[in-house]
């Protein structure tokens, strides 16, 4: 949906319950979320999905949950006390923190950049430019060069495109002008206000820090857990000891992980308590360029297979000055969010650092023997790693529908493509399409009339008979119409509704969620009509 903004999915999830704002009786705490009855349906749906996919349905991957705690050695050897920060850079105007490395995807996207670039669009002289300094700029961004000095700011972009012959600026160029000081020296300005960002950066370390013991003077520094990935790695020679398993194969675990980010936001995009579905794939060294290849082509088509747009679903390989320093290579899998492309999740062919890494610090063998070649080596890493809450976030986004509807006949089918029917005025129906798999309630069941016990009696025993075999829910609370719009807006697949005339023919009202259609079937068939669609 080209117009869909982060705006509508907020509204829908705290509205339908999929997501409410953590301690919010209290105002909330930054960047932290509680998922509602829906959202945690949706939630495991998704883990269930991922699970099937990467455990259930393969004989050469195995299943684990590590703790969140581990001993503060795994953090040196995986080199996150010494290296996991982030360079960072602070307003001094609005004292608001930024990733440096984001710094400039983080201004493409900001709000008075948008206006700025819509303003723009029209007619490019300055004119304009002093008008919406003069206007939208000083409501957005205050603290801009351009804002505050528009003729000073204005004479140096204008000095600057006659030096270069009248050429078109590039982005960063641009951006540097406008935001420029006195003397016309470029400056990176504020995202949030546009004041110029110092040059000297400042680092952060990424762990979350807690204290292991009940009294603190005699407690031990521990670390709430930066990622999944080395439970599974310390746990290497246990599950060869156990399993016996032949390379290749793989560890897979979904946990919970926390990072002390710089700058969290876009909803649930980013925050500092995250849930991840991680693999770690063990295969010989000379099998990881293949293998990696066909792990990124096995992620890009689980998301496509639940339902992701092809169109909104990309990869983007990783330039070798972008790779962590022990990967071989690396590719994103990103998602277009209303908030532009990110990444969805990462696929890496991590070497054997990691293996030799937690050998070095913990004086253990963890090299794979090969009963063939009689030789001990440490196994290259295919590591898919992703998050639960951003691919849920990216599924939200992407099944979200808006679709005119004659308000008479809503309830039955969509209307003509130029969004209305008859003359009467369209009504709009916004409804989650999400995957069959993925649908927090599969069927909800109606009374027509719930002033008639025998109708609710019959309503209610139908939505018991079926949460036996799928997720199932009962409500009378508000007219049928209101009803179907509601179940619309979670994804409910199917909606079946018990009326006076279901107490003489025995049969039901069972609407379909993307069609609208309406068809009647024998409340004697309608749980094996449902399991059969589903």
């Amino acid at each position: 949906m080209p117009d869909l903004t982060m705006e509508k999915i907020v509204s829908l999830c705290k509205r339908r319950g999929f997501i409410f704002r953590s301690s919010d009786i209290y105002g909330g705490l930054s960047n932290t979320w509680d998922y509602g009855p829906y959202g945690v349906e949706l939630k495991n749906n998704l883990k269930t999905a991922w699970w099937k996919a990467n455990v259930h349905g393969r004989d050469d991957i195995f299943g684990m949950d590590a703790a969140i705690l581990m001993h503060p050695k795994v953090w040196e050897a995986s080199g996150h006390v010494k290296s996991f920060n982030d360079p960072f850079v602070k307003c001094p105007a609005c004292l608001q923190f930024f990733k440096f490395d984001k710094i400039w995807d983080e201004i493409w996207n900001s709000p008075w950049f948008g206006s700025l670039k819509d303003a723009m669009s029209r007619d490019k002289d300055s004119i304009h430019m002093i008008e919406w300094a003069k206007n939208e700029g000083k409501k957005l961004a205050p603290n801009l060069s351009l804002v505050k000095e528009p003729g000073v700011t204005v004479s140096w972009i204008a000095d600057l495109h006659h030096k270069f012959g009248g050429v078109e600026f590039d982005f960063k160029t641009y951006v540097g002008r406008i935001s420029c000081s006195r003397d016309g020296v470029a400056k990176t300005p504020c995202p949030n206000c546009g004041n110029p960002l110092p040059e000297n950066l400042m680092s952060a370390n990424l762990m979350l820090e807690t204290l292991f013991g009940p009294v603190k003077e005699s407690s031990q520094k521990v670390y709430l857990r930066p990622e999944t990935a080395q439970g599974m790695f310390v746990n290497f020679a246990n599950i060869l000891d156990s399993r016996h398993p032949k390379l290749p194969f793989g560890l897979a675990q979904i946990g919970k992980s926390f990072r002390n980010e710089i700058t969290p936001g876009n909803f649930t995009f980013r925050t500092r308590e995250f849930e991840q579905m991680e693999i770690e794939y063990f295969v010989k060294p000379e099998d990881a360029k293949k293998s990696y290849e066909e792990w990124v082509s096995a992620r890009q088509k689980w998301y496509l297979d639940l339902g992701i747009s092809k169109e909104n679903l990309r990869l983007r390989p990783h330039a070798k000055d972008e790779l962590a320093h022990y990967a071989l290579a690396c590719t994103d899998i990103e998602y277009n969010f209303p908030f532009g492309w990110s990444e969805l999740e990462g696929i890496a062919n991590r070497s054997d650092f990691d293996l030799k890494q937690q050998a070095e610090y913990s004086g253990k063998d963890l090299r794979y023997f090969d009963d063939t070649a009689k030789t001990r080596f440490y196994p290259y890493i295919i590591e898919p790693s992703g998050g639960i809450d951003r691919a849920m976030l990216a599924f939200l986004i992407d099944a979200y529908c808006e679709e005119k509807v004659h308000p008479i006949r809503s309830l039955e089918r969509p209307s003509n493509s130029s969004g209305a029917s008859n003359g009467v005025k369209a009504d709009t129906r916004t409804v989650l399409k999400l995957h069959k798999e993925l649908a927090p309630v599969k069927v909800a069941v109606f009374p027509l009339l719930k002033n008639r016990p025998e109708i609710v009696e019959l309503a209610k025993r139908i939505a018991q008979d079926l949460k036996k075999s799928t997720i199932a829910i009962y409500d009378d609370t508000g007219a049928i119409g209101k009803l179907y719009r509601r179940q619309d807006e979670v994804g409910t697949l199917y909606c079946i509704t018990v009326d006076v005339q279901s107490l003489e023919d025995k049969q039901v009202t069972v609407r379909h969620r993307d069609t609208m259609q309406q068809e009647r079937i024998g409340i004697d068939r309608v749980k094996e009509y449902i399991i059969n669609k589903l």
